[in-house]
């Protein structure tokens, strides 16, 4: 059933604007998946093996946790980077209305070529 056309289809909030752009970086993509894979990390940890510097990676998990994606935990005097689905759970269920939108739009679009 297409949505009424005095009824505005719900949209993503701008807070997930700053999910989007943060998943739109390579670095902070690995990033993220290293840390949805479970625990939480320092940044020493987390530039083991990889190219990318401390100073680099301490941007990007900025970044991260400014979008909600990641949150810091200090320990001591060390500071622990862990994922935080939250906001990632919003950006799937907003991806999921927009999605629905569309196919209704291309079942529209499908029953207008057909009339025609």
């Amino acid at each position: 059933m297409p949505p009424r056309a005095d009824k505005a289809p719900a949209q993503p909030g701008p807070e997930l604007a700053s999910v989007f752009f943060a998943l739109g970086d390579k670095t902070r993509l690995q990033l993220l998946a290293v840390l949805c894979a479970g625990g939480a990390f320092s940044i020493a940890q987390l530039t083991a093996n990889t190219d990318v510097t401390r100073q680099a990676v301490t941007k990007h998990l900025q970044v991260l946790a400014d979008a909600g994606l990641v949150k810091d935990l200090k320990i001591g005097r060390e500071r622990l980077w862990q994922f935080d689905p939250v906001q990632m759970e919003e950006a799937r269920r907003s991806l999921e209305v927009i999605g629905k939108q569309w196919e209704q739009a291309l079942g529209r679009l499908k029953m207008a070529v057909e009339r025609g």
